[in-house]
């Protein structure tokens, strides 16, 4: 069982990216391998906090290769800015353990998306002078600029509202 948000992220990173349910089913199979009993269902909110906290992002892909599903779109899991990617004990088995279509994934628009969401979040807690998640977020969009080709100064700008 993945027991960090950056276990978490290696995990998606295994693969490329990851529906919700395919990551559920990867963390259930892998807590498995490590002997630890576990619901399915108690992941859920571990890979929400993984969400809102940028370790995790999601994005829409297109699969490929031979099966009907090909070129068909699907929301995954990649991992995030805020991440490092951190292969759990037995994770490198899951690949052989768990059948996953190939997705392409738009690395430059997704760093947009990452970006835009952080510009949302940077004025709902400038506006609401939230410090503590303003910090967070200041360290999140200095982590976004090495991880996608996007600028965040006017994120910082409107986060510094909320330390006024």
């Amino acid at each position: 069982m993945a027991d960090t948000r950056d276990e978490l992220a290696g995990v998606v990173d295994l693969f490329g990216g990851l529906a919700r349910d395919e990551l559920e089913q990867a963390l259930v199979e892998l807590a498995f391998k490590q002997g630890k009993e576990v619901e399915r269902e108690a992941f859920t909110a571990e890979i929400e906090r993984a969400v809102e906290e940028f370790y995790l992002v999601e994005t829409a892909v297109e699969t490929r290769g031979e099966s009907e599903a090909d070129g068909e779109s699907a929301t995954v899991l990649v991992a995030g800015p805020a991440a490092f990617p951190t292969v759990p004990e037995n994770g490198e088995d899951l690949p052989h353990i768990l059948d996953v279509p190939d997705r392409t994934i738009d690395r430059e628009g997704l760093g947009e998306s990452v970006a835009e969401r952080l510009r949302e979040e940077a004025r709902t807690v400038a506006a609401a002078g939230d410090v503590d998640r303003a910090e967070e977020l200041l360290d999140v969009s200095y982590d976004l600029e090495s991880w996608a080709p996007v600028a965040t100064d006017e994120v910082r700008e409107t986060l510094d509202r909320a330390f006024e």
